[in-house]
């Protein structure tokens, strides 16, 4: 089993990957960033997938899998305010 010092480590690295590769950048404000790093970690342990801290689960599998990082809302969260509802990802544009 993972520390939660390697799970948030293994969560960060996936999270920066994930937005290069999608035209996004992370949250520059590094407490919120971590803030957010750790609620992933937190229920990647306690439920088995990195649900979005920001969300309420249902403890419905089915219906929770819509939650889990990245949700399937935050391109359309991100295209419209800029960022996903956790503040995790935001558009590349820096605003401005």
């Amino acid at each position: 089993m993972m520390t939660d010092n390697e799970e948030e480590k293994e969560i960060l690295a996936w999270a920066a990957g994930y937005a290069k590769k999608h035209g996004y950048r992370l949250n520059p404000e590094e407490k919120r960033l971590e803030s957010v790093i750790r609620g992933l970690a937190k229920n990647k342990q306690r439920f088995g997938a990195q649900y979005c801290p920001c969300r309420i689960r249902s403890g419905d599998m089915e219906n929770d899998k819509n939650i889990v990082c990245p949700c399937i809302y935050h391109d359309q969260e991100i295209k419209e305010q800029g960022s996903c509802h956790c503040n995790l990802f935001f558009s590349e544009e820096k605003p401005g």
